[in-house]
């Protein structure tokens, strides 16, 4: 079996891909797979893709992508399988998709973890809205074999054109050799965290009136992990900037972190990531009742599920005032992380996406 995987960043760059989809190589290479893996953007291309300004420099890497999957185009025919992590390519209608389906009539496994036929962009890459093509999710959907899908919302999107071969597969993390440590929630000084991008620093409005509350009673940081500072007006606050290299031991300073949603299709769209990574750590998760998040956390259990300000502040004064209670928690939610949201779980299951 021969496997050509298409992703639109560097490998090992993008958590999106990282937890999709690039923990389970090493599986397929001991279980003697043959696979290639080609991104779109150069790592040139990907340092600079999501800063502001570089107008030029993101031209040519959008064109060097489109040269390299052109070249690429013309050894379709060796594979078996073609695995496309969102797209094929960031611009423009499904071509690649539609040589790959249509013309060399490759079994595509199309994988997403987002609601990304929603049309919105980067505010760093706004003329993207009208170029991206967003209606190509659906008809890549219809093209392919099988479709990955990371959560029930998502799938019921793909089912719709492909109602053959939809399934979920959560994304996930590797509890054996990465998210392998547990918090100690032994302290005078408890943190409550979060972390994202910077497109999803919005959520932070949700529950920065509690935190500003909480603050006035009660001794604890406000912790931001994430690619912008958005300088939250709170008495303890602290900055991490994300780097992939210390993400965990970064995670580690948190002892209860936050997962709040707007209510709309693009929230329902989210494969709850920040709480599975926070629960593999053992830190309770505190979450909104959007999409996947109430399949994630069981409510009072490795977690709280809160939808009113109030619901909000009283899960964490609770959280906040009880090391033991963290600790309880924290000790189920890793276990919860283990048995359903792990690679160890789902590796076969991935697997089973190529038969």
């Amino acid at each position: 079996m021969r496997i050509l995987f298409l992703a639109p960043y560097p490998a090992y760059e993008s958590p999106s891909q990282r937890y999709r989809f690039e923990h389970y190589l090493e599986f397929f290479h001991q279980k003697g797979i043959q696979y290639r893996y080609e991104p779109f953007l150069s790592m040139a291309a990907w340092k600079i893709f999501f800063k502001p300004g570089h107008h030029f420099r993101k031209i040519t890497g959008i064109a060097g992508g489109f040269a390299r999957r052109w070249i690429l185009m013309f050894t379709v025919a060796k594979y078996d399988y073609v695995f496309i992590h969102r797209e094929a390519a960031p611009l423009g209608p499904p071509v690649f998709e539609w040589i790959i389906a249509r013309l060399y009539r490759k079994k595509i496994i199309y994988d997403f973890d987002d609601a990304i036929w929603i049309p919105v962009a980067s505010q760093y890459n706004k003329m993207a809205r009208y170029v991206k093509w967003f209606s190509k999710v659906r008809q890549v959907c219809k093209w392919s074999y099988k479709v990955a899908a990371g959560n029930s919302f998502l799938a019921t999107f793909a089912s719709r054109y492909n109602s053959r071969g939809t399934e979920i597969l959560p994304t996930v993390v590797d509890t054996e050799s990465a998210h392998n440590r547990l918090q100690n929630h032994v302290t005078d000084n408890p943190a409550i965290g979060w972390t994202g991008s910077f497109s999803t620093l919005k959520f932070l409005d949700i529950i920065l009136p509690v935190l500003q509350r909480l603050q006035g009673k009660y001794d604890f940081t406000f912790i931001v992990i994430a690619d912008k500072d958005p300088e939250l007006p709170l008495k303890n606050y602290r900055f991490i900037k994300w780097k992939k290299e210390t993400e965990i031991a970064d995670l580690l300073n948190i002892h209860i972190g936050l997962m709040p949603l707007y209510d709309d299709d693009l929230a329902k769209g989210k494969c709850g990531f920040k709480a599975i990574q926070y629960m593999s750590l053992g830190i309770p998760a505190v979450v909104s009742p959007v999409g996947v998040n109430t399949e994630i956390v069981n409510n009072g259990i490795n977690g709280y599920i809160c939808q009113t300000e109030q619901e909000w502040e009283d899960a964490l004064t609770l959280l906040l005032n009880h090391p033991e209670l963290r600790q309880k928690m924290g000790a189920a939610a890793r276990d919860k992380i283990v048995k359903f949201y792990s690679v160890l779980a789902t590796r076969d299951q991935f697997k089973s996406l190529f038969s």
